[in-house]
């Protein structure tokens, strides 16, 4: 047993629970803020708690300043996947559903469980990240608009028509922007030059790939990867009366996985690897959804080889991507 702080993380707020050897806990709540993470210094130091491991779900994006924070102060964190902490409270039997009650759920599965610790992402990345976010908020608001535009009235259509203009041209300065930032870092350039070589990959599938990867390396194989980003299948086989449909994970990025979806759609046509991998799983009856599924993660597949390489993508080698 150790000291740790289970975080529960909003956007206007976040209750802690700190659990000692002990195994008394006190608990407090902060204003998810600058002022806030001081508060919680002051705190943490009146009860003796000067190094700490820190647990808390990746919530989005309202999580990563307080878990940066709380690095830089010196203690360990974890970030955890709300998959894990959900199966955690089943197997614990937990009903209580309340934002306090969630914090110490995760202090307790971090004193069990002693999660990975997790280490800040780059400035380049982080960078890269907020700007591939804004660009696909862009790009889903001028759907919205171009939706809007179809059934306008002629007292609307003139403004509407403004703002789509206006987003066309913010997506297109943000897409150039993205690129230069991209050019302006060594590493994150030649992992982009590299996934250019792969037919069927587009510049905005390679930027949001950098963006959630982070750094290939950190992977051990393009499998744990692909269950990274939620693109592994799973079985549902028990004895001899359930044989219910594998159907994909979907445990990790799903901005990631909806972007390349029609990148797995050109690769089936243009990518020779994925289109004869397609084309054996249509001739053993796999319906279409599936075939689309695998080849995304084929495509993944590839991305993960020809980066761990650090040679362009060659279809004549296509089992090293395997």
């Amino acid at each position: 047993m150790k000291t740790v702080l289970g975080i529960d993380v909003s956007k206007a707020k976040f209750d802690v629970a700190l659990l000692f050897e002990s195994g008394k806990s006190k608990s407090k709540v902060f204003c998810n803020s600058e002022a806030g993470f001081g508060e919680l210094n002051l705190w943490l130091a009146k009860q003796g708690a000067t190094k700490i491991h820190v647990c808390m779900e990746a919530t989005g994006v309202y999580h990563e300043k307080l878990a940066r924070h709380l690095h830089e102060a010196g203690h360990m964190v974890s970030v955890v996947n709300p998959v894990k902490i959900k199966g955690y409270a089943q197997s614990e039997l937990s009903r209580s559903k309340t934002d306090r009650a969630d914090a110490k759920l995760i202090a307790s599965f971090c004193a069990k469980h002693d999660p990975e610790v997790w280490q800040p992402a780059p400035v380049s990345i982080t960078v890269l990240q907020s700007l591939v976010v804004r660009h696909e908020a862009l790009i889903q608001m001028l759907g919205q608009e171009k939706n809007r535009l179809d059934i306008a009235t002629d007292a609307t259509r003139s403004s509407i028509e403004r703002i789509i203009t206006i987003f066309e041209s913010e997506i297109a300065h943000l897409k150039r922007q993205i690129r230069s930032h991209i050019d302006s870092h060594p590493d994150l350039k030649a992992r982009r030059d590299l996934l250019e070589s792969i037919d069927g990959i587009g510049e905005v599938t390679i930027s949001r790939f950098l963006a959630v990867v982070i750094d290939p390396q950190r992977f051990d194989s393009a499998r744990s990867l692909a269950a990274f980003l939620g693109l592994t299948p799973i079985h549902r086989v028990s004895g001899s009366s359930v044989r219910g449909r594998s159907k994909m994970s979907k445990a990790g990025n799903a901005r990631f996985r909806k972007a390349l979806f029609f990148p797995a759609m050109v690769a089936i046509r243009y990518n020779p690897i994925v289109r004869e991998f397609a084309k054996r799983l249509a001739l053993a009856g796999k319906s279409k959804k599936l075939i689309i599924g695998a080849a995304m993660r084929k495509l993944v597949h590839i991305m993960y080889g020809v980066m761990r390489s650090g040679k362009p993508f060659d279809p004549k080698i296509g089992a090293a991507y395997a």
